[in-house]
């Protein structure tokens, strides 16, 4: 009888360690930031809509590493761009050419990459790695017939990565 409650003892002792340690695992998970998902190549991704006139990403931030933003053009009428500056400005203070788009190779800004011209009803990816930093992500295009500046209209938003 105590061979019995002795392997009882042992077992039950082993399987609270086992459901222990299945608990530390899970907690020390890395969690995927709210409006992200993990990109079936390991990274990130992050829904943005672009639309007139925002730039509109489910989620503010994501983890460092590799990100890949699926970029909606909702419209209604206007092709938008989608592009990623590294940068501790303001999303509203990058600086600027004169009709008002942002000067992709200006002061205090790191042009990281960028979809061109994505049209209406269309999606486009772009998949970057990014480090730890501030970010504005922003439409840059410049319509001469509307003589309208996407930036200047509101395209523009602040993105962090931890």
């Amino acid at each position: 009888m105590r061979m019995l409650i002795a392997t009882d003892v042992i077992l039950a002792g082993l399987l609270l360690a086992a459901c222990g340690d299945d608990d530390e695992e899970s907690s020390e998970s890395t969690a995927t930031p709210r409006g992200t998902s993990t990109a079936a190549g390991g990274g990130t991704e992050v829904d943005v809509t672009v639309q007139e006139f925002s730039v509109i990403p489910e989620t503010d931030s994501a983890d460092a590493g590799e990100i890949t933003f699926k970029v909606e053009n909702v419209g209604p009428d206007d092709v938008h761009e989608f592009v990623i500056f590294k940068t501790d400005l303001e999303p509203d203070a990058l600086p600027t050419v004169a009709d008002g788009s942002v000067d992709e190779t200006g002061e205090g800004v790191e042009l990281i990459d960028e979809i061109e011209d994505i049209p209406v009803g269309e999606t486009q990816t772009v998949t970057v790695d990014l480090e730890a930093g501030s970010y504005v992500l922003i439409c840059n295009i410049f319509d001469e017939a509307e003589n309208e500046a996407h930036y200047q209209e509101g395209m523009r938003t602040a993105f962090t990565v931890e």
